[in-house]
């Protein structure tokens, strides 16, 4: 599993299913995610209470203007950070871009609320909320300069591949909302993820796989090796990085 196995909804499979006998059907949205209730810690609350002013973004049926954060170069979502310590060094790295971080595991987000107060950090913000609602509700379009995934839930088991978060309508909702040339990154440890990935890519015409060999790329530097990458890496497991351009 992974670190982040709170990750985003994914709305390209909807069945069908009835409340009650006799009652029309409705929709259920399948997730890529599970919510897990962790426990926080003091100083997770405390962060919660005291800096979510400072850093947070509340969810709102309508379009967000990204310009109130201040003028930044670049702006970058990541989808699922986990505990928040590789956005908070990606943020404290390259204070010209907005990284905006969406998670719905409650003790991550008190977590990087920590982390950005500590730093001082000017260009971060996160929101507490699924990631595609925050997109299709919240994200304007051709507003993003990369979209970072990192090491989403795989879904191992056959009959959970539909829940994984990259498919083919996920990446369409990622293509509204990307500057041209964007770059969607994703990275994971678990090789037949990857081969999906990619072989999603392949499948569509408004992104291009920037690998020269078509598959994977090198780990960009900007992308810190986390904590549960380098246990992975002592498990022996194979870490793949890729990047997929908006056409």
């Amino acid at each position: 599993m992974t670190e982040n196995n709170e990750k985003q909804l994914d709305t390209s499979s909807q069945p069908q299913n009835k409340t009650q006998d006799n009652q029309a059907p409705i929709n259920r949205e399948i997730k890529s995610f599970v919510r897990h209730h962790g426990r926080l810690t003091a100083g997770q609350q405390n962060a919660l209470e005291n800096y979510w002013e400072d850093f947070g973004i509340d969810f709102q049926d309508k379009v967000l203007d990204l310009k109130t954060f201040g003028d930044f170069n670049q702006v970058v979502l990541e989808i699922g950070f986990g505990n928040g310590e590789s956005l908070v060094e990606m943020a404290k790295n390259s204070p010209g871009t907005l990284f905006i971080g969406a998670e719905v595991h409650r003790p991550g987000v008190g977590r990087a609320l920590m982390l950005a107060h500590e730093h001082e950090l000017k260009n971060l913000r996160v929101i507490e909320y699924d990631a595609v609602a925050f997109i299709d509700k919240m994200l304007p379009e051709q507003c993003l300069d990369r979209v970072q995934v990192f090491f989403p839930d795989p879904w191992h088991k056959k009959r959970h591949f539909k829940r994984r978060l990259i498919q083919p309508a996920f990446c369409q909702k990622l293509h509204r909302v990307l500057k041209p040339k964007g770059i969607l990154h994703v990275a994971t440890d678990w090789v037949p993820y990857a081969e999906h990935c990619v072989e999603v890519i392949d499948s569509i015409d408004f992104f291009n796989n920037c690998s020269p060999t078509g598959d994977y790329i090198e780990k960009p530097d900007y992308r810190p090796e986390t904590k549960f990458e380098r246990r992975g890496l002592k498990l022996g497991h194979e870490v793949r990085d890729m990047h997929f351009q908006k056409c």
